[in-house]
């Protein structure tokens, strides 16, 4: 192994570290959270593409944890920001954490890679740019990379809360 491989090989344990405890420290938090709600969920921690990625799961169905998910997931936003925020004021770091409640997240990613996946075959069939409805950060992420996995290009326009996705082709 050469020295660049053995650093690069090191940082990537330091990185893995790091998203393990930003994780630990996350469950915790929402640990308490769940205590002071009186709801009942396990809390489920892992590391996906570079980020620390928490789960509330629920054996019951998870109809209480709903309330942390609110209309639009709004509510899990805000308690995604705030578990962040429990992770800066631990490390110092400013924490990429991704939350999901009760799979909320896993079953909106599907929807949008399959909405972005939708728009390439669009895009591709008229040759002309396709413009989403405006999404939140996490959603035209999602929709960015099935339209890359398509072999497009998307950008996002707009300003806040009105940004949006658009398709565009080859």
């Amino acid at each position: 192994m050469t020295e660049g491989t053995t650093s690069a090989a090191a940082e990537g344990a330091d990185t893995l570290t790091r998203l393990e405890q930003e994780g630990e420290i996350a469950a915790d938090y929402l640990e308490g959270l769940l205590d002071i709600a009186d709801l009942d969920g396990d809390i489920d921690m892992d590391v996906e593409a570079d980020r620390a990625s928490v789960s509330i799961i629920s054996d019951t169905g998870g109809r209480d944890l709903q309330k942390l998910v609110g209309r639009d997931g709004e509510v899990l936003e805000a308690l995604q920001e705030l578990t962040r925020l429990a992770v800066h004021r631990e490390t110092g770091d400013r924490s990429r954490l991704m939350l999901d409640i009760a799979g909320y997240r896993a079953k909106k990613r599907a929807e949008l890679s399959e909405l972005g996946a939708k728009a390439a075959a669009e895009v591709k069939s008229t040759g002309e740019p396709v413009k989403l409805k405006p999404m939140t950060p996490f959603e035209r992420k999602v929709v960015h990379d099935a339209v890359k996995s398509a072999g497009l290009r998307s950008e996002s326009e707009g300003e806040e809360p009105q940004r949006f996705v658009v398709v565009l082709p080859a």
